[in-house]
């Protein structure tokens, strides 16, 4: 615990509490929708931005930001018209955003050590700046997904019927893609581009065993994220491996345990319950 009395470890680890909190506050919304991997795109997407900034001599989290909200909302559009299928505009944005941002990060002279950072995640490089965009942007994504949430489970669950009940459909379906964006883009530089998306769903998979009800997933989820998060960093700080796979590690072996032991806990219940009793056949009738 001695590492912890160190600046640069103490803003990691809330760094990685507000992430921990936040993506599975808005990773449910994309569980719901069968998204999962749109994290995962728009990641690819942010690393162009994070290309371009250093290629400009700009901001490269800055761009990453301009960049990724703009893809999002074209994966958006494409899918709310339904000129091409998800996975498509999926498949786009991965091969894509990936390539281009490993052009641009090669054209603008960077070692591929400030690629890994953004790739994998460097959360003991944070610095003051870093950890307060982070703080108040991961707040202001967890302020919107729950006091939205009835609206966007609504979107979430059933469009044509939140269509039919009044709500701004078509608004909300971008609130959630921009969201996803930033959230993405203020994660790079804690778990990375290429590890987020398992921090937005894996906490939602494994709150999803054990809890029944929206409201009880989304709270068990952000419960399980704050866990990985801190757990995540701890383990990295006395075992010296990385921050950002320690923390995702630390997710699934959650999700693990907890599929685990429910699967445990059915099949005990299974086995006290006892058997039905068995129907009296009818008697037969023999027509004559």
């Amino acid at each position: 615990m001695e590492l912890f009395q160190y600046p640069y470890m103490q803003r990691a680890l809330v760094a990685a509490l507000v992430i921990g909190l936040a993506a599975p506050a808005l990773g449910i919304y994309l569980v719901q929708r069968r998204l999962t991997l749109i994290g995962d795109g728009i990641g690819h997407v942010a690393l162009t931005g994070v290309g371009a900034g250093l290629l400009l001599n700009r901001s490269p989290v800055l761009v990453a930001v301009i960049v990724a909200t703009l893809g999002a909302i074209a994966v958006e559009v494409v899918r709310s018209r339904g000129r091409t299928s998800g996975d498509l505009a999926l498949a786009l944005l991965f091969y894509g955003g990936i390539a281009g941002g490993v052009m641009l990060v090669g054209l603008s002279g960077s070692t591929s050590a400030n690629l890994n950072a953004y790739l994998f995640g460097s959360l003991t490089t944070i610095s003051q700046a870093d950890l307060t965009t982070i703080v108040v942007l991961g707040a202001a994504i967890l302020v919107a997904m729950l006091a939205l949430r009835p609206a966007l489970f609504a979107v979430s669950h059933d469009e044509e019927y939140a269509r039919v009940s009044g709500l701004p459909v078509r608004t909300l379906n971008m609130l959630i893609a921009v969201t996803t964006a930033v959230t993405v883009t203020i994660a790079m530089r804690a778990v990375g581009v290429l590890l987020i998306s398992a921090l937005m769903v894996v906490p939602v998979a494994a709150a999803q065993q054990v809890a029944r009800g929206f409201r009880t997933t989304m709270t068990a989820a952000m419960a399980l994220g704050i866990f990985a998060a801190g757990s995540g960093v701890w383990v990295a700080a006395n075992a010296d491996t990385a921050p950002g796979a320690s923390v995702v590690l630390m997710a699934i072996a959650s999700f693990l345990v907890i599929a685990l032991a429910a699967a445990g806990w059915r099949a005990l219940r299974r086995r006290g319950t006892p058997a039905p009793a068995p129907t009296p056949e009818p008697h037969e009738v023999v027509l004559r």
